[in-house]
């Protein structure tokens, strides 16, 4: 192909150089079952730009918006209204600085952004202080574990029930590649587990998810203090951060560190991604946060500026020095996020909680009257988990032929649980209304029985 400008033999000496037969064998670490054999059938080795055009948009056209239907989808994605001015504000030359802000001079809009996003999250979290911004809430989780090992300096991780699966997974991943331990509480709908009697001598953290990936509510304050007796770190995460406009925050708990998916703030559900993970700790330990941060200075004339405070430099150039290999930042989605709490305020993310936490309530009353339906949940949020008399994966499967997005299965979440099979979770925010919920319980209603 005239686009690739390498021949065989530069590929050839560049394999031998680095020491691998083939370029199959660079994607070794990539599990079989998620690699291709072959190409994706249907689809031609080339094509003209219209053909492609068309192609897709037919293949996307057989998706299902969550914004065209009642959707009730959640666990760790959720769906929030963002305003328009968020979208307008983003592509204002103000912010259309250097994205990677090495040089002040040039990169002030950014750079203020990154402050003012710092501060929104240190102050909803509860911390003392914030970095610029983590990839999403499940790396910013993982990030978490391995600051609390280099700050205890001990190696294993005890996580909490209620930690989302693709939380834990990415962890699982950085425990297998760096080299420490894991104690993993099964997954628990009941939200009942006893996480300081699994703490030892080696015991770095804990994590604990709150709300949980169920929809349960968990006072940290008393984890904390027996996490803090054995000198170890309590980590907080938050895959749902519309929630600390309500709830007590994780930093008046107790807890050390916070990460947090920042999604639900300025940024649309996006197919998955690219979303925006906050993180928060303590002020005596900043110097083992990754990432960056950025600071509040003055000019040589006494003009307010904005420069990068902290930033290990070897996480650029010796990569296995560096306190952090995460390099960089979520920096549109970080602009959005602090755009839209900006607009927001205090008072106006409190009511939007409010108003989550109230719909929930009364999509959870009306759910548990229904034949087939039971409430697990005594306390939560805006996400609930209900037990249904079947499976739930064939019933939600029903509903969005129905046209109804009703729920995520638990059995998606945890395919080797069969005892799960029958719970579904669903979460309501403010975007739901009272015609969505009609639609949800008669297609319920009807499915059930």
């Amino acid at each position: 192909m005239r686009y690739l400008p390498l021949t065989d033999a530069d590929r050839r000496s560049m394999l031998a150089t680095i020491g691998v037969p083939s370029i199959d064998s660079l994607y070794r670490d990539v599990p079989d079952a998620a690699r291709l054999d072959a190409p994706i059938d249907g689809l031609p080795l080339h094509a003209g730009e219209m053909e492609v055009e068309r192609a897709i948009s037919a293949m996307a056209a057989r998706n299902v918006p969550a914004s065209d239907v009642p959707c009730f989808l959640g666990a760790g994605a959720y769906r929030h209204h963002v305003p328009a001015t968020v979208d307008y504000l983003i592509q204002r030359g103000e912010f259309l600085t250097s994205y990677t802000p090495y040089q002040p001079e040039v990169s002030q809009g950014t750079l203020q952004v990154l402050f003012e996003f710092q501060t929104q999250v240190a102050l909803i979290t509860g911390m003392d202080v914030a970095n610029a911004s983590m990839y999403d809430g499940a790396t910013a989780c993982a990030e978490a574990v391995l600051m609390a090992n280099r700050v205890t300096r001990r190696d294993r991780a005890v996580l909490s029930g209620g930690l989302h699966p693709h939380y834990r997974d990415t962890v699982r991943t950085l425990a297998r590649f760096i080299g420490f331990s894991l104690d993993e509480a099964e997954a628990d709908a009941t939200g009942t587990e006893d996480l300081a009697a699994r703490i030892d001598g080696q015991t770095s953290c804990v994590v604990v998810q709150t709300p949980s990936v169920f929809g349960h509510l968990t006072d940290l304050g008393p984890l904390a203090e027996a996490c803090h007796a054995k000198g170890v770190l309590l980590i907080a995460v938050v895959a749902e951060v519309v929630s600390l406009g309500l709830l007590k925050s994780p930093g008046a708990m107790g807890a050390d560190i916070v990460a947090a998916e920042g999604q639900s703030i300025g940024n649309g559900l996006n197919f998955g991604g690219p979303y925006v993970g906050l993180f928060a700790a303590r002020t005596k330990h900043v110097r083992q946060m990754p990432g960056r941060l950025c600071g509040e200075t003055v000019d040589v004339d006494g003009r307010r500026g904005f420069v990068l405070t902290l930033s290990t430099r070897e996480q650029h150039i010796r990569r296995e020095k560096a306190t952090s290999n995460i390099c960089t930042n979520s920096g549109l989605c970080a602009l959005a996020f602090t755009i839209h709490l900006s607009l927001l305020g205090e008072d106006g993310f409190r009511k939007l909680a409010e108003v989550n936490h109230a719909r929930a309530v009364r999509l959870a009353d009306r759910l548990a009257g229904l034949p087939g339906v039971s409430v697990l949940n005594t306390g939560f949020f805006n996400e609930f988990t209900v037990r249904l008399d079947r499976a739930a994966a064939p019933v939600v499967d029903a509903l969005a032929e129905r046209g109804v997005l009703a729920g995520v299965p638990a059995s998606r979440l945890y395919p080797e649980r069969p005892d799960l099979a029958d719970l579904l979770l669903v979460a309501a925010t403010e975007t739901v209304t009272d015609d969505d919920e009609d639609a949800l319980l008669a297609a319920l209603r009807e499915t059930l029985r």
